[in-house]
């Protein structure tokens, strides 16, 4: 049974299971992460952290999302590639309170997303008529992971385990800036947890207050 499958099991029996980090040898694999990999050294201001986008541009995260965010490593060749759907619903309907819903297209598990951030962007419109940005192809995990990611996965599940992504569809829910000044709150979902549980939609809403 495939990783995809298994994530798929557990949140139908309600069992938790792992997904392992995976990754042929090869240009996308990142040797260097081990399974309680997270992230050291002094936490960087998350609206300040450079992204590319598929034109080229880089652009700082706070001007995609000044406030509430959900931020997601997608993929097309998964067995989760569905949950484009759910995430445009939530971007249509969360978009217009002030949530900015980030796709990241990553190639890092089994070679998923073997596309051009052109094929990719056409691929997602033509099949689950997404219009949420899609930032540049990265990595998650190991050398040369994007910054954003590097942020990102100080995040803790529920189960409170941090570190490296383990697989496709891992979901970030970033709150809006402190009021009194500060670090935005961090909330993740692994990959089973689909666009409509209520555990996740409670996360965004909590992020928009």
């Amino acid at each position: 049974m495939g990783e995809d499958a298994a994530a798929e099991g557990g949140a139908r029996t309600g069992i938790r299971r792992r997904l392992p980090f995976r990754s042929d040898s090869g240009p996308d694999s990142a040797p260097n992460d081990a399974p309680n990999d997270a992230p050291k050294g002094t936490t960087m201001d998350l609206r300040e952290i450079e992204v590319r986008l598929p034109d080229g541009a880089v652009r700082r995260f706070g001007e995609l999302a000044p406030g509430a965010a959900l931020v997601v490593n997608v993929a097309s060749k998964c067995g989760f590639t569905p949950q484009y759907e759910g995430l445009e619903a939530l971007h249509r309907e969360f978009g217009p309170s002030g949530l900015a819903v980030i796709g990241m297209p990553c190639n890092q598990f089994l070679f998923q997303e073997p596309g051009s951030d052109g094929e990719i962007a056409e691929f997602c419109s033509v099949n689950y008529g997404v219009t949420f940005p899609l930032l540049a192809k990265g990595r998650v995990n190991g050398r040369g992971a994007e910054p954003l990611f590097r942020e990102m996965r100080r995040a803790k599940d529920p189960s409170g385990a941090a570190g490296i992504v383990r697989w496709n569809f891992e979901k970030f829910v970033v709150g809006r800036d402190p009021a009194g000044g500060g670090t935005p709150s961090l909330a993740r979902f692994r990959s089973a947890t689909t666009p409509e549980d209520p555990a996740l939609r409670a996360a965004i809403e909590a992020a928009l207050a």
